[in-house]
């Protein structure tokens, strides 16, 4: 098995915010946190780049707290779960996430999920729910703040990822634990 490893949020995310600490850990090894209720600005602000239909920002607020997986589903869940892996990049290992999967199949990934563990708790998040989990708390475009430069350091993309996907958790959480 994999060591596992404490989150380790950017040190000016915990100045203004409380990281948390509330974690879940299921049958096949997926690991959640408990991401409080909150008020948040959704959408682009104004002067960052984006599409026309992130425009207005505007205030939201999540009156539930919510669990939320800290990572993305990686190809070794989907397969426990799924039975097969339908990954176009498979070279990364099963602690790549999965990718190249339909809605349709992720509501049969979940409706199976629920189903192994006894529960239907297990849903996808909504819309409102995933960017505000993603920001933490942010009031800048990206978790950590403003600064584009801080991007590798938190997220795989085009200029650091070459062209493929990499295992999850390898770069550094969001305020709340999430990779990625």
């Amino acid at each position: 098995p994999r060591e596992t490893r404490e989150p380790e949020p950017a040190r000016e995310l915990l100045e203004t915010r409380t990281p948390v600490t509330r974690k879940s850990v299921n049958s096949i090894g997926m690991h959640f946190a408990l991401i409080p209720a909150g008020t948040f600005l959704m959408g682009q602000g104004s002067g960052e780049a984006g599409d026309e239909d992130e425009l207005p920002q505007h205030q939201v607020t999540l009156t539930q707290p919510f669990y939320l997986q800290t990572t993305p589903v990686t190809q070794g869940q989907w397969v426990e779960v799924m039975g097969e892996n339908p990954a176009f990049f498979h070279e990364g290992g099963e602690d790549c996430p999965v990718e190249n999967v339909s809605w349709e199949e992720a509501q049969e990934f979940i409706s199976r999920l629920n189903h192994l563990e006894k529960t239907d708790d297990y849903r996808l998040p909504t819309e409102a729910e995933w960017e505000y989990a993603c920001r933490a708390g942010s009031r800048g475009p990206y978790c950590f703040g403003d600064d584009e430069g801080d991007l590798q350091k938190f997220a795989w993309y085009e200029a650091n990822s070459g062209e493929s996907t990499r295992p999850v958790d390898r770069l550094r959480p969001n305020a709340w634990g999430l990779y990625d």
